[in-house]
């Protein structure tokens, strides 16, 4: 089968390896859609991402659908949740299995991910695909997951003013998810202008350009000068971190979801002190799956148009340039 390795940085190769066989509880997966994730790309431009650092040639890709090639599922088309728990830990018990302390996740450290024709994976980990979601839906799924669980930690309530800094796929989805919940109005910044008149066209109700902060000014006049009740950071930039936290009311929510490349968030402590803040930050997600699917399946959420680019496994090299360029929206590769 092919498979596309990381070497290094910016060094990926696309070779011909032996098919996986099963494990017990595994099943054998055709790979049919990979999305190419963020934190994909700071494995790609930085060999690592945080304190994780890359220890062999790794296959990325997390985000993904395919098609089971035996047992149950045989022939049936599944989305695949990527962080594989231990399910007895303290932290699974309590309902909160993205804190694993025993996990393996899809393209990550030792485990590799799905950027390969095929791949083994644990049946309890698969999610039918209604025939209304395509592939690239199906793989679309797991960044409207991690959306969901960012405004599960909000605390969103109907008649809320929320921000949006970062308009990649996932704050794309913050802000369809935020409308759903009940937000009146989401204002959304990003420092891409086609990123910017895509966050109006699903669902914000203001969007700027983000400019040395000087588009604070322009959240508060929008606002009446009260700024936003909640706030979601997906650029993994600390100019968005210290906008969202001149942007929020006192007493607001401030959730973190953007991976910084020199894996430090910083901001102004004063202000962030005197207004009270709560931060968050976002660890993946959980138990997301079952709504993610509801929310597109009812056509209640677009994740379909984020998707902007198609590429065979063969043009992998083409498909990481154009996602570290920041083209279009959502990268995806076929396998």
């Amino acid at each position: 089968m092919k498979a596309v390795r990381l070497y290094g940085v910016g060094d990926v190769r696309l070779g011909e390896e032996d098919a996986p066989a099963a494990g017990p509880g595994e099943v054998l997966l055709k790979v049919t859609s990979v999305g190419l994730c963020g934190s994909d790309l700071h494995w790609f431009s930085e060999a690592g991402i945080g304190d994780a650092q890359l220890a062999r040639p790794l296959v990325l890709g997390h985000e993904f659908a395919a098609v089971a090639l035996e047992g149950n599922r045989k022939g049936k088309r599944v989305a695949v949740d990527p962080a594989v728990v231990c399910g007895r830990c303290r932290f699974c018990l309590e309902g909160n299995p993205n804190f694993c302390l025993s996990h393996r996740f899809a393209g990550h450290g030792e485990q590799d991910g799905a950027l390969r024709e095929m791949v083994a994976w644990p049946e309890a980990n698969l999610f039918p695909l209604p025939e209304a979601l395509s592939d690239a839906d199906g793989a679309m799924l797991e960044l409207l997951g991690v959306a969901i669980h960012a405004v599960d930690l909000a605390h969103l309530r109907a008649g809320m003013r929320v921000g949006v800094f970062g308009c990649g796929p996932i704050g794309l989805l913050i802000v369809q998810v935020a409308r759903l919940a009940g937000a009146t109005q989401v204002v959304a910044t990003d420092a891409m202008p086609h990123r910017v008149e895509k966050a109006r066209s699903v669902g914000a109700t203001e969007a700027f350009l983000a400019c040395r902060g000087e588009e604070v000014a322009q959240i508060q006049a929008a606002t009446k000068g009260e700024g936003v009740d909640v706030a979601f950071e997906v650029a993994g930039d600390n100019a968005a971190v210290e906008t969202a936290v001149a942007a929020v009311r006192p007493g607001a929510r401030v959730v973190l979801i953007g991976i910084p490349s020199d894996d430090r968030t910083g901001f102004q402590a004063s202000v962030a002190r005197r207004k009270g803040l709560t931060f968050l930050l976002c660890r993946r997600m959980k138990h997301t799956y079952p709504r993610a699917i509801q929310l597109v399946e009812k056509g209640l959420v677009d994740v379909r148009s984020l998707v902007t680019h198609r590429f065979a496994i063969e043009d992998y090299a083409q498909a990481f340039s154009t996602a570290v360029k920041r083209e279009g929206l959502k990268i995806v590769i076929e396998p």
